[in-house]
């Protein structure tokens, strides 16, 4: 009887998936492996093409230096923020995650003025006689990944810090009571027992960094990345299997990182354990 309760509660969630992710992702993918039967051939000439694997590893690259460079900034900051008391916590929280509260087309914009060629790093640079002339900060890789820093790095602060607030204040303590300063009992204490929620923030930065538009599309210029590729695909050359295509690789590399790294953090996790 309960079981059949279950299945009931579960069958609205379960239809909403078929229905509205299941159908429509079977329809995308569906004619980039059946033409005339099962073929492979599409993905094939994909991996051929040396333009499009130079927009993958573009994308790859933006991806893996952007997960890295938000690890590094938020994990001490996770850190600080999970020792701070209550009031200031929340506080400090209501600020980090306020870059999400932003339109996305908002903050691309606000780069803009300020990678710019008369922007505002430009501006100051010319200012204190740093630079003769402007320098190319604006479409450009550089300012892809500067983007995406801003706007995943507050998923990642808010991952760590969760995991961090439940680590004892003892434990430092502790470390430091047998001779470590706090750089090397953070690095080999804290650092350690945070991994898990480390690599789970470097999931969602990696797989939204991998899969964003709006940032590339804007302050990339003429550096195309995967996301932007699919539009072009689909609306100007109106080429919707290519697009599909992409779409499909981008799915499997989403899948096997999450699998990869999820695997990962399951054999860190020792907190479960007796």
């Amino acid at each position: 009887m309960k079981n059949k309760l279950y299945w009931l509660l579960l069958l609205p969630g379960l239809m909403l998936l078929v229905i509205f992710l299941v159908i429509p992702l079977f329809n995308t993918l569906y004619p980039t492996v059946y033409d005339e039967g099962f073929t492979l051939s599409k993905y094939l000439e994909f991996f051929k093409d040396e333009y499009y694997l130079s927009i993958l590893i573009r994308t790859l690259r933006i991806s893996i230096i952007s997960t890295i460079v938000c690890i590094i900034l938020g994990t001490p900051t996770a850190y600080y923020i999970s020792r701070c008391d209550k009031k200031w916590r929340s506080l400090l929280i209501a600020i980090s995650i306020f870059p999400l509260l932003t339109n996305s087309v908002v903050r691309s914009f606000a780069w803009i003025n300020i990678l710019g060629k008369n922007g505002v790093i430009n501006t100051l640079l010319l200012k204190f006689g740093l630079i003769e002339k402007p320098l190319t900060l604006l479409y450009t890789e550089f300012s892809i990944i500067i983007g995406t820093i801003y706007l995943f790095l507050p998923l990642m602060i808010i991952t760590v810090v969760g995991v961090m607030e439940n680590i004892d204040n003892d434990m430092m303590e502790a470390a430091e009571s047998l001779g470590a300063n706090r750089i090397t009992a953070f690095l080999k204490v804290i650092l350690p027992m945070s991994l898990p929620g480390i690599i789970v923030g470097g999931v969602l930065v990696f797989t939204g960094a991998l899969t964003a538009y709006t940032t590339p599309q804007l302050l990339g210029g003429n550096k195309i990345v995967l996301a932007t590729f699919i539009y072009q695909k689909a609306m100007s050359s109106g080429d919707w299997t290519g697009a599909s295509v992409i779409a499909g690789i981008m799915i499997i590399i989403t899948v096997l990182v999450i699998k990869i790294l999820n695997g990962i953090a399951t054999k860190l996790d020792k907190r479960g354990e007796n």
